[in-house]
């Protein structure tokens, strides 16, 4: 291994290592025969190390041979560990399942240690999340598993922290996603609270980082690239309630096609288990109609 340098080759041991953790856990697949929950892993330049995340099969994926599926990429919420992402996909599996769909569904890790809260914003050399997301991933996941390979096979869908992930990566990345999803969530980048605004450092940054400064151009991108922006909140939300209010009377008022519901509850797991199944249900329903 002489001449190759420590950058390379760790990428190599990565890459390698990813590998064989989907080569084992597609094994595990097969013989089961039914839904199964993959465990890999990608080297991702944006972030300068190892992106994890859980992909969860469809029942009968390992016998349907030639099928390609949508894909459903679900970001968690933040501020959170490095394992937040484990066991995400199994739940939202087990939802398609009850709503007589099938799509495979990709959660990623949305923090590391030592960086718990980074709002999916690409932050400079070896933070960059958003990219990570958007493109690494997308393209990961296609050259490994039988999906859609384009965006309209493709939704992402977060709650909470995850659903800010959601909205504003796929409204920059309007080429690799025709889906999206944000439950309980809200809409410009805010710090671990929750209640208070992030500064990027710009009014540049802020502007671009906040779905509300964006609503004015979406007509236009929509008609270009149709898209279902889908979003929801609990009546009992202090914190996001106003926010989502907000944003559908700015999308109504510009013309902007769009879902919006408020029921009842608050920010919570009751919530988002309450209404996972119909809101994956409409998600992979436009997939299927693109």
């Amino acid at each position: 291994m002489r001449g190759v340098r420590l950058g390379e080759m760790r990428r190599l041991v990565l890459t390698i290592a990813a590998l064989c953790m989907l080569l084992a856990s597609s094994a595990a697949a097969t013989s089961t025969g039914g839904a199964a929950v993959v465990e890999s892993a990608l080297y991702s330049q944006a972030l300068d190390g190892t992106l994890h995340f859980e992909i969860a099969l469809p029942p009968g994926y390992a016998q349907s041979h030639r099928r390609r599926y949508p894909v459903i990429y679900f970001l968690h919420g933040l501020p959170a560990d490095s394992a937040a992402y484990r066991g995400t996909a199994a739940w939202l599996q087990r939802a398609l399942v009850a709503a007589g769909r099938q799509a495979i569904v990709v959660a990623p890790q949305g923090a590391r240690d030592g960086d718990s809260d980074p709002e999916y914003q690409d932050w400079g050399a070896g933070r960059n999340w958003e990219t990570a997301i958007a493109r690494e991933l997308p393209r990961y996941v296609d050259m490994h598993f039988r999906t859609i390979a384009n965006r309209s096979g493709r939704a992402l869908v977060g709650l909470s922290a995850g659903g800010y992930g959601a909205a504003i990566v796929a409204l920059h990345h309007l080429g690799t996603f025709s889906v999206i999803e944000s439950w309980s969530g809200y809409f410009h980048p805010t710090d671990p609270s929750g209640w208070n605004a992030l500064d990027l450092g710009s009014s540049t940054a802020n502007a671009r980082a906040n779905a509300h400064a964006l609503v004015g151009k979406l007509v236009a991108a929509f008609r270009a690239r149709p898209t279902l922006l889908a979003f929801y909140v609990g009546d009992q939300d202090d914190r996001f309630l106003a926010e989502n209010v907000r944003l559908d009377r700015e999308l109504t008022s510009n013309g902007v096609a769009h879902r919006f519901a408020v029921y009842r509850g608050g920010h919570a797991q009751s919530l988002w288990n309450a209404h996972a199944t119909a809101w994956l249900q409409l998600a992979v329903d436009r997939l299927a109609a693109n």
